[in-house]
């Protein structure tokens, strides 16, 4: 009998292994992104601290989904900037950089974020 894995499962043991080698601190914090099947979540942590330094979402956006990672994309960056970060560390969180959240990370970058 083959059980077929759950690809969230498998995702998050991904990003598990991922997160092993990066970390974020206060001078470059990491830049994390979540995707659910609706909306699309950023958020820029201090590892060390412990602490969520800026945050974005697409709860409140309409366009298509990959317009509303733009939009989130941009509005990181903006919160990022506010909170004194020039440069993060991007986590894709497990997820191919395809899609969403290609679209995410260019558009952070865009608005002057580097990683």
């Amino acid at each position: 009998m083959i059980i077929k894995a759950d690809k969230n499962k498998l995702r998050q043991k991904r990003h598990t292994r991922v997160r092993g080698k990066i970390s974020g601190t206060a001078e470059r914090p990491r830049l994390n992104v979540f995707r659910s099947n609706t909306n699309i979540y950023a958020q820029v942590i201090d590892d060390v601290a412990g602490v969520t330094l800026a945050s974005a979402n697409s709860l409140k956006l309409s366009g298509t989904k990959t317009e509303q990672a733009k939009s989130v994309g941009e509005a990181i960056a903006a919160a990022a900037k506010a909170a004194k970060v020039e440069e993060v560390i991007f986590d894709r969180g497990g997820y191919l950089y395809h899609g969403r959240v290609q679209a995410l990370a260019e558009a952070a970058r865009e608005a002057g974020l580097k990683f």
